[in-house]
């Protein structure tokens, strides 16, 4: 009787088993995106420089997730205090929060005047889906009138200007919501001004173990690893003419 050892087969086991291990697990999804930021100035105004101002205090779920700045100028369009920002994915549920405040801004357009308390925006993605809103405190613009709790997209018309508040815009993969977002009339200007914005992607669940028959070729692939190539064996019986 003769011996031949097979020194590949555990190596050749562990990478079938590995194979079948992969294509057993469950595809998982892309973790969840989320940003924010303060405020976005960007506008041309006639027979003045143009103004391109951020975002400001940006985060993002990828980092850096926290954001803040001690006041802000851009350009003396926008104005504010204390600005903070915020976008955090748990890693748990998969729930993607994005979160944007300003306080006490001032809006110095030469065709829109005024001051705003506060100033914020949030946004969130669950599995159920997606959920935003707005919320203002104190709004003193001459010609608005708009409550702490704007439904969405909450649109009024002046003669230079056009202001949406809690603007939510959706592309079928996420949702942004803007608390302020004031357009400029081809009249003074172009552009636009962006007062605390949140984006969120869908909620991405965190990637499951292997369970049922992903889970005993996982073990088979441990197994096959703790095994020395060289204890397993081939037994061939020489026969005779």
């Amino acid at each position: 009787m003769r011996i031949r050892f097979v020194r590949r087969g555990g190596a050749i086991g562990a990478v079938v088993a590995a194979a079948l291990v992969l294509g057993a697990m469950p595809a998982s999804a892309a973790p969840g995106d989320g940003s924010a930021y303060a405020a976005k100035v960007a506008v041309t105004l006639l027979g003045a420089p143009a103004v391109n101002v951020g975002p400001l205090a940006p985060s993002n779920t990828n980092g850096p997730t926290t954001a803040n700045l001690a006041s802000i100028n851009a350009g003396g369009l926008v104005t504010a205090g204390v600005v903070t920002s915020s976008a955090t994915l748990n890693q748990d549920t998969g729930v993607v929060h994005a979160q944007a405040d300003i306080a006490n801004v001032g809006i110095g357009l030469a065709a829109l005047k005024g001051t705003i308390g506060a100033v914020n925006a949030t946004c969130d993605a669950t599995q159920a889906g997606f959920t935003g809103t707005s919320t203002l405190a104190n709004v003193q613009i001459p010609g608005v009138s708009v409550g702490a709790n704007p439904g969405p997209n909450t649109t009024i018309n002046l003669p230079l200007v056009k202001i949406v508040f809690n603007e939510q815009i959706t592309d079928g993969t996420g949702l942004t919501v803007n608390a302020v977002h004031i357009y400029l009339n081809a009249l003074v200007g172009t552009g636009d001004i962006i007062l605390a914005q949140a984006k969120c992607g869908p909620a991405a669940p965190p990637v499951p173990l292997a369970s049922g028959a992903g889970l005993w070729l996982g073990l088979g692939l441990l197994a096959m690893v703790a095994i020395p190539a060289g204890a397993v064996v081939i037994r061939k019986r020489r026969t005779t003419a």
